[in-house]
């Protein structure tokens, strides 16, 4: 399946955009070793195709095992799980691997805060970062991208791509 990747990127805290607050919308870190990881992640991503939706226990471990400093944080609304995030601090950049939010939340007015919290943790996870970045596919859902602008991102690069 043909696809378009977007890359974004942020490189100043002062460009985030933030959306107004979701009342019972949170953000916790999650343990890198929490069984919610895959879970979450494999859902969030089947709608889309996304690698995490269909990797094996021992890809999870060697994805996991890849980044040691790979972050990871629960999106909770009403106390419920209702999304993923997953950030790979460097030096000076974070990349926010994974960002989405589970099927059942998706078109509830819950993306645009939810990016914000998101961001707002990616800069705090290194602090001498000049830069938060991510990307995006054309098969994603299709208020990502716009989703990404209004927050303050602006692209830095795309690229034609395939995905199985």
């Amino acid at each position: 399946m043909q696809e378009t990747v977007t890359y974004v990127e942020m490189t100043d805290r002062a460009q985030l955009n933030p959306a107004a607050p979701v009342q019972g919308l949170l953000l916790e870190p999650l343990d890198r070793t929490s069984p919610l990881i895959p879970d979450v992640m494999s859902r969030v991503g089947a709608p889309h195709g996304w690698k995490s939706s269909r990797r094996t226990p021992d890809e999870w471990r060697a994805w996991l095992a890849a980044n040691p400093r790979r972050a990871f944080a629960l999106l909770t609304y009403e106390s419920e799980p209702a999304g993923i995030v997953a950030c790979d601090p460097h030096d000076h950049e974070v990349e926010i691997e994974t960002f989405g939010l589970l099927p059942d939340f998706v078109g509830k007015g819950l993306g645009a805060h939810a990016l914000t919290l998101a961001v707002r943790r990616a800069w705090e996870l290194s602090p001498t970062a000049t830069r938060v970045w991510l990307h995006t596919s054309s098969l994603d859902h299709p208020n990502a991208l716009p989703n990404y602008y209004r927050r303050g991102f602006r692209t830095f690069k795309t690229e034609p791509g395939t995905r199985p």
